[in-house]
């Protein structure tokens, strides 16, 4: 299913945007051999696992593990199964073939996993796992402290996981261009998500680099200079991405925390962009975002040549605002 254009309103503004899950909605997606989200992920954790596998010290993951796998007996049975055993905690993940168990990793998968898995410490092997067997990323939020003590994420947006495990909800969103409302609602919002209803929310953006992984030190975000001849907004247009997440909170039973999944998503923009509607909607979006956000977004390089090329898409004139 492609992007819903009509989550994209004008004028922009940087806030939580949260509604509540459909009943029954499902908020995992399994990996499959051959996925795309699984490739990157497998691709990141054998170059920098502990940039993506974070946890506080004495933090005890096994809840985590539960709630993810409880969900996923709701929404997509057989996906992944935790069990407490005499010798510590035993992850599987069918899909995947494999299976660790203490010091062991079993199962009859691709062994380019297995050797993976293998090849990391054994306090990361279960959360490496739990990574793979999903499209999404996952971090853990504490309701009482609004702190971010565990984190599974290898596909972040131009963000360093390892730099905001153990931090306030309202640290980790210091650097959010207008972001103060969400800031100052910092407390509020970690209490409201890591109660028993579940959440979500959406967020876009369009970007040079089409990866999923956009880890600061490992992406390339910078657009091309602007042509000296002519107008280059379709060779702009022709190079960007349309990115896309799709957040939610799950709730981890004995209340107070919850497991917060990201679902990235990331096609050519000429691709995702087939309607005048959905043209004119980025358009009209990114046309009122403040010099700011802009900058935040890594969208002041491109704003005036991406104008243009969605003005012409949708039809209307290509005069900037």
């Amino acid at each position: 299913m492609g992007f819903d254009f009509s989550l994209v309103t004008a004028p922009f503004r940087m806030q939580p945007g949260l509604r509540r899950v459909a009943p029954g909605a499902p908020q995992i997606t399994p990996a499959t051999p051959g996925s795309r989200h699984l490739g990157e992920k497998m691709a990141v954790l054998a170059r920098a696992p502990q940039q993506a596998l974070c946890a506080a010290d004495g933090f005890d993951e096994l809840p985590v593990l539960r709630a993810i796998a409880d969900e996923a007996a709701r929404s997509c049975p057989g996906t992944f199964l935790v069990d407490a055993t005499a010798v510590g905690v035993r992850c599987e993940a069918p899909l995947l073939g494999w299976a660790v168990e203490s010091d062991r990793v079993r199962g009859d998968g691709d062994r380019a996993i297995a050797a993976l898995l293998e090849g990391l410490p054994l306090r990361l092997r279960s959360s490496a796992l739990l990574s793979l067997a999903f499209a999404e990323d996952f971090a853990v939020l504490d309701g009482a402290t609004a702190a971010v003590p565990w984190l599974a994420v290898c596909l972040p947006s131009h963000w360093a996981p390892e730099e905001k495990v153990g931090r306030a909800f309202a640290e980790v969103h210091a650097p959010v261009a207008e972001g103060d409302l969400l800031r100052a609602a910092s407390a509020s919002l970690a209490r409201l998500v890591t109660g028993d209803e579940r959440w979500e929310r959406f967020v876009w953006t369009i970007t040079a680099d089409p990866g999923l992984q956009q880890h600061p030190k490992r992406s390339d975000t910078a657009w091309p200079e602007p042509c000296c001849a002519g107008d280059d907004a379709e060779a702009l247009a022709a190079t960007a991405s349309l990115r896309s997440e799709r957040q939610t909170f799950i709730p981890i039973a004995g209340g107070g925390r919850a497991v917060f999944t990201i679902l990235v998503a990331s096609e050519p923009l000429v691709a995702a962009v087939t309607s005048a509607d959905a043209a004119r909607r980025l358009h009209d979006a990114i046309a009122s975002m403040s010099p700011a956000v802009l900058a935040y977004r890594r969208l002041d390089g491109a704003r005036d040549r991406l104008l243009r090329w969605l003005a012409a898409r949708s039809g209307g004139a290509s005069a900037l605002p």
